[in-house]
């Protein structure tokens, strides 16, 4: 399990190896995503709070990068934070997500994109549910829920 500290150092340190890789070009990803899934993913945008019936969907499965269709995040690991963006406490595997220093908009935050394709997904924050204390603030345009159930 993922501490807030661990993710500040590889943040700071480095990301660890993926375990594949999908490259696209520009216009390969802007022909296999919707203008909106295009600007979060690609170039690092915000889709608007409570503006996604993600927020409040809690059955059992699995998210998935939608640029790559790694698979992220368990439903198990899913709670209600409040934001307005589906929260999450941990990755389904430590090396599918990767961390990276935000210091944009005069803030200090830990962005959060798929490893394997690099696609934006949102930040990372300490203030969630024990017992990893972590929030992963995650664009819905960024995740495809797939039909697996979680073990």
């Amino acid at each position: 399990m993922l501490t807030w500290n661990e993710v500040l150092t590889i943040a700071q340190n480095g990301n660890p190896k993926p375990p594949r890789r999908v490259e696209k070009t520009e216009d390969e990803w802007r022909s296999l995503l919707s203008p909106d899934e295009f600007f979060v993913t690609r170039q690092k945008g915000t889709e608007r709070a409570f503006s996604s019936e993600m927020c409040s969907l809690f059955q059992p499965g699995l998210y998935a990068c939608r640029c790559c269709e790694t698979e992220l995040f368990d439903s198990g690991e899913k709670f209600e934070s409040g934001t307005g963006w589906p929260s999450f406490t941990q990755p389904v595997d430590p090396v599918v997500v990767a961390y990276h220093d935000d210091r944009s908009y005069g803030m200090h935050r830990v962005e959060t994109t798929c490893n394997v394709c690099d696609a934006h997904l949102g930040h990372v924050f300490p203030d969630g549910p024990p017992p990893s204390g972590l929030r992963y603030c995650i664009n819905a345009l960024s995740l495809k829920k797939i039909s697996t159930v979680s073990s």
